[in-house]
């Protein structure tokens, strides 16, 4: 396992991160309750954003977002499974995140997520809050090292 600068992954990290189509975001509340749950996302080479999007929910007031209102700090991980274990690889992303409702980096995370997913496209995704994740840390494990 080895420990690099949030800033710099390898390429070969940066590919496993860039082609991946879903990740595992962890928050806990301010009991610290644990909270995972799987989310599409982007990558902009500094940052991870992942949208509140359409898909259904019951409301938009959702357990992660009040759970970084009331901690920010948060894991990322983003693996790859392989039947042949010798290929099994994640990057795990620690680090702060917060909820972003507009601005240029808003506008800027919504059209990399149309880019990556095609669903986005048709979701009024740029009217809706971005979780931002900061990483802090990153580790790398298994072939992408």
């Amino acid at each position: 396992m080895s420990k690099i600068s949030p800033s710099r992954l390898s390429p070969r990290a940066s590919r496993l991160v860039r082609a991946a189509r879903v990740a595992h975001l962890a928050t806990a509340d301010a009991r610290g309750q644990p909270l995972v749950i799987p989310i599409c996302f982007v990558y902009d080479g500094k940052e991870f954003f992942s949208p509140i999007d359409e898909k259904p929910k019951r409301t938009i007031r959702l357990k992660r977002l009040r759970n970084l209102q009331e901690n920010p700090k948060l894991s990322l991980v983003i693996d790859r499974y392989n039947e042949d274990w010798r290929r099994l690889a994640y990057v795990l992303i620690t680090g702060e995140g917060k909820v972003l409702f507009r601005g240029n980096k808003h506008r800027r995370a919504v059209r990399l997520l149309r880019r990556k997913y095609s669903q986005y496209r048709d979701m009024v995704i740029q009217v809706r809050p971005l979780i931002v994740v900061i990483p802090r840390k990153v580790k790398i494990w298994g072939s992408v090292a």
